[in-house]
């Protein structure tokens, strides 16, 4: 299934600063595996082969001159295609932003080239990041690696496949209400929302504001917490960013172990799931008790009402965050007799139907005679829920269940239902209501052989645990596997 590099974030960086091999040549290798093998999967939207190349000279220079790059020396990394970039094109898949070139960079994109990873291109997403399947693309849909008829998931799904095709070993997304763990368990990779206000969103094109956050895709827990671990920190741009804390390594979290550990598994977040994704996610669970934590089985009755106050929520603050495309500033522009007709115009032609869709949504939310009906009563159900992770979590110290309710499914199977596609969400957006992190590990398979993504949630601004628990699921994961491919 592999298309591209084979080898990790963590040797590709031991090799380059060991001059076992240059930061070109990785460069080189994955251009050249994108532009062989990535026509069909269409994981990403723009290549920046020229300033990547340079890049990797620059990172060459540096360890012939005997220092270090960074953690991340010569390691290719993707961006979704929201994420501020200087010099290159960054659309957010929209025709409204077709050729829209940022004159600054994100903080997260200063933070990779301070580490000395390379970015290598911009990744397919649903427009705006309003999608869980990568379909509603400007540029059309991006497909799942596993099997080229299905979705990758959205609506970091370019990110998600680049990363399952080996394309590179890391990319980044963005996650408002499941969009890195979502598609990263249809992809079978490992994707991480962390604590809002972790990492900066400074360069960060808005989608919701309040839910938005940047997280890492990768191949391991280990590539994705130091990733995390690059990206977070305190970031004096961003308003929402939280102050520097002490706090241990993810290195040393990798490593714990799960003894003593107490492990809520979510009744609420195996209900109406595929048979198969129960089992994945019960199997991992058994796995965590026979590695020492203790487990059992919880309800959170709230999470039911997560899905219906997101989606009054997140349209709501998308209505205001989009009305700066008036074709007047940047972007598209449609001529017309007026402003007022020039901006409906532009806007028409500019924004596909989802978002569209969403716009009118929130718009309709915010009104006057409506506003304290649907997004007052959201926001108090949002409380609400925070108020009841808050109780759980006196009692456990980190949460499982499932990522997605199913594996991949068919393109276009849930393009012309949108409430379809909305409950493809309703695993992972009470984590993003709460701000709390989440974490989606690969566990086994399910339904065609398609894989399977085994959620962990934990507490505002307790990744480590979160990463503790990943990695004991991972390793469990590797174990089923290995046991599989001996019997056979």
């Amino acid at each position: 299934m592999s298309r591209g590099l084979p080898l990790d974030a963590f040797t590709i960086a031991s090799e380059v600063r060991s001059h076992e091999r240059s930061a070109r040549s990785v460069v080189e290798e994955v251009i050249e595996s994108i532009e062989r093998g990535d026509s069909e999967i269409r994981s990403f939207v723009s290549l920046m082969a020229e300033s990547a190349l340079k890049r990797a000279e620059v990172v060459d220079e540096i360890v012939a001159n005997g220092c270090d790059p960074g953690r991340l020396a010569g390691v290719p990394v993707a961006l979704k295609d929201n994420l501020c970039t200087k010099g290159a094109a960054t659309t957010c898949s929209s025709r409204i932003l077709e050729g829209w070139i940022p004159p600054y960079d994100a903080t997260v994109v200063e933070k990779l080239r301070d580490a000395g990873a390379i970015v290598v291109g911009k990744t397919n997403m649903d427009e705006f990041a309003m999608g869980s399947s990568t379909e509603t693309s400007f540029y059309g849909p991006t497909r799942n690696p596993h099997d080229t008829t299905k979705v990758p998931g959205g609506s970091s799904g370019g990110s998600a496949a680049a990363v399952a095709a080996g394309f590179v070993p890391l990319a980044l997304g963005s996650d408002t209400g499941g969009s890195i763990r979502q598609p990263a368990a249809l992809c079978g990779v490992v994707g991480m929302k962390p604590t809002y206000g972790r990492v900066s969103r400074y360069g960060l094109i808005a989608f919701a504001s309040s839910l938005d956050q940047i997280g890492p895709f990768a191949r391991s827990v280990a590539e994705a917490a130091a990733l995390y671990e690059v990206i977070s920190g305190h970031d004096e741009r961003d308003s929402t960013s939280l102050l520097k804390s002490e706090q241990e390594t993810t290195e040393e979290a990798l490593t714990r172990g799960v003894a003593g550990l107490r492990v809520g598994v979510v009744t609420e977040l195996l209900d109406a799931m595929a048979p198969q994704v129960v089992s994945r996610v019960r199997e991992a669970a058994d796995a965590l008790g026979l590695s020492g934590a203790d487990v059992e089985e919880v309800s959170i009755p709230e999470l039911r009402y997560a899905l219906s106050a997101y989606y009054l929520i997140a349209p709501a603050e998308a209505s205001s965050n989009l009305a700066r495309y008036d074709g007047v500033r940047y972007g598209l522009r449609v001529d017309a007799d007026d402003v007022a007709s020039m901006n409906a115009a532009s806007r028409t032609a500019g924004f596909g139907p989802e978002v569209k869709r969403r716009i009118m949504l929130g718009t309709y939310a915010l009104s006057a005679g409506y506003y304290d009906a649907y997004y007052g009563q959201a926001q108090k159900v949002r409380t609400l829920l925070i108020a009841a992770f808050d109780k759980v979590y006196e009692r456990f110290d980190v949460l499982v269940g499932a990522t997605s309710p199913e594996t991949a499914f068919e393109l276009g199977a849930k393009s012309s239902d949108p409430i379809a596609m909305y409950l493809s969400d309703v695993c992972t957006i009470p984590s993003n209501l709460a701000g709390h992190p989440a974490i989606s590990v690969p566990f086994g398979s399910g339904e065609g052989g398609l894989p399977v993504g085994v959620q962990v949630l934990a507490p505002a601004l307790h990744e480590n645990e979160m990463f503790t628990v990943g990695a004991v699921i991972e390793r469990a994961a590797s174990d089923a596997r290995n046991v599989g491919e001996a019997a056979t």
